[in-house]
């Protein structure tokens, strides 16, 4: 797991993008940078291995409105408004190890 001194590289530019962050602030880029690497945990939990955060796909998505949400203090909503991509992130994970254990199976 990454923690905010070690994110996954333009990862941080990425978010601040999203977020119509166009200043550069230390005080800024260490909280959006603590904001991402909590996600990060969050969303790894709920996956229940490391999400890919560098490359498009749900854990990504998931990723970004995280730390929105989490900039506007609004947590104690987020998981009711992405249950539904929350869960389709998880089965994407059972659907793909389903498949990787039936190609290896002898």
């Amino acid at each position: 797991m990454a923690g905010r001194d070690s994110l996954p590289a333009g990862l941080l530019a990425d978010v601040k993008n999203y977020l119509d962050i166009t200043w550069d602030d230390e005080a800024t880029d260490a909280k959006v940078s603590g904001l991402i690497a909590s996600g990060m945990a969050y969303l790894d939990g709920k996956l229940g291995e490391a999400g890919d955060y560098t490359q498009d796909g749900m854990p990504r998505t998931l990723l970004f409105e995280y730390v929105r949400y989490a900039r506007d203090s609004a947590l104690d909503v987020f998981e009711g408004n992405y249950l539904a991509l929350i869960l389709d992130m998880q089965n994407e994970r059972a659907v793909r190890r389903y498949a990787e254990n039936a190609v290896s199976a002898p």
